[in-house]
């Protein structure tokens, strides 16, 4: 059934335009997704080197967006590259596309909070109760490294609290973790997110031992992680979703941490690549490298420190240098926070912030153990920012639906 949408200042809704939702398919490149709709292979050469480079970060899954005319010709793609960034593909009124990246553009970000009795194990009750793995997956990477879930017996309280953004009316990104308490053996442990973004227990230790070895020991940073930053010179958006370092050609690269090679082979802008699952939900990424090193391969399990390949220059590369990421659940983030981390507890001022901290979430949580509650429903409405293809200036798209395809 159709619902009447809103958008406002737009050039087309005189049109009979409308919005297809689709999920990126797996293993396509930029390049293919422009030749399976007929889009042409100059939109992606015409893109700036920097924009080539995030095109890569495209994973399959990521729910994107088409704007169609009312004769099926593409106005404009949203395709998510991170949490934060999207690549906005839009035609112009002769016909010509532009790509570059734009923030997302979010609904609206929800305090959400579960409370339920374990009847099994905390992550099927967690998915049962909310029918979102990602919820379970941080739950259950908060605590697996310090408690022992075996102990725990029907009937036992759970309690998580956690902040999810809605895109398109529905959950998107991976939800943060404010805190969370589980009883075992009549006791409650907590876990509470901490000032400086890492998780503590109700003591103030420090639990996530996870850490990175830096994968070429003392050379030159030539470039910082950013998420998404506005340029002042250009006025454009901007991301570097890891970080740069700077040696020679053939200098070895190692592994950050122990894990297993995903995959291990060249992509346009990355070049020679290779990509380490760790632990805790971790992806490492080793881009631009001149080699990889004999027989690590896809399916290897290798060390921390291990040598798996050499710098190098191949993709789209001005230097040879070393592309360094870190993901976790999917998720871009800063691998310079991870290198630094070092179990501890907390002292001083960010010790008494996050006991304020704690105070808070201890009162919430104890207002949601009275009840058994499950998070609220996401309703259905739709928001998104397309931008006028003219003057590439943001526009305010609201809409409902019961189905994917709608009609502007």
């Amino acid at each position: 059934m159709r619902r009447l949408l809103l958008l406002t200042f737009f050039p087309l809704l005189l049109s009979a335009a409308y919005v297809e939702h689709f999920k990126w398919p797996k293993n396509e490149s930029f390049l293919v997704f422009l030749e399976h709709n007929n889009l042409p292979q100059s939109i992606y050469y015409e893109m700036d080197k920097e924009d080539q480079k995030l095109a890569e970060e495209i994973r399959a899954g990521f729910l994107c967006q088409k704007l169609l005319g009312d004769d099926g010709t593409i106005e404009q793609i949203l395709i998510p590259i991170s949490d934060e960034l999207q690549l906005h593909v839009a035609r112009n009124n002769h016909g010509r596309y532009r790509v570059e990246p734009i923030p997302i553009i979010y609904d609206e970000t929800r305090h959400e909070a579960l409370s339920i009795e374990i009847e099994s194990n905390p992550s099927v009750d967690i998915k049962n109760a909310t029918h979102s793995y990602r919820v379970a997956s941080i739950f259950s990477n908060a605590f697996k490294k310090s408690l022992d879930f075996t102990a725990l017996q029907k009937g036992d309280k759970l309690v998580m609290i956690y902040d999810q953004k809605y895109r398109f009316g529905k959950p998107y990104g991976m939800p943060v973790l404010q805190v969370a308490m589980i009883e075992i053996r009549h006791k409650y442990h907590y876990m509470y997110l901490g000032p400086d973004d890492n998780y503590y227990n109700e003591k103030g230790a420090q639990v996530d031992s996870f850490l990175l070895g830096t994968p070429i020991p003392g050379a030159r940073i030539s470039s910082k992680f950013t998420n998404r930053r506005f340029h002042p010179i250009l006025k454009r958006w901007r991301a570097h979703l890891g970080i740069d370092y700077a040696a020679r050609s053939g200098t070895p690269i190692r592994a950050a941490g122990n894990g297993r090679i995903i995959s291990a082979g060249y992509s346009r802008g990355y070049g020679n690549v290779t990509k380490i699952r760790h632990s805790g939900g971790y992806v490492t990424l080793y881009a631009h490298q001149k080699s990889f090193r004999r027989g690590f391969k896809r399916g290897k399990t290798v060390k921390k420190g291990q040598v798996i390949g050499y710098v190098g220059s191949t993709g789209m590369s001005t230097g040879a240098h070393l592309h360094f990421g870190l993901y976790k659940n999917g998720r871009a983030i800063n691998p310079a926070g991870v290198i630094k981390v070092t179990t501890q507890k907390l002292r001083g001022k960010k010790r008494r912030e996050f006991l304020r901290i704690k105070e808070e979430m201890d009162d919430l949580v104890a207002m949601h153990l009275e009840n058994a509650t499950t998070p609220k429903p996401f309703v259905d409405f739709e928001s998104c920012c397309y931008i006028d293809a003219t003057t590439f200036k943001p526009l305010t798209l609201v809409k409902t639906a019961e189905d994917d395809n709608e009609t502007l």
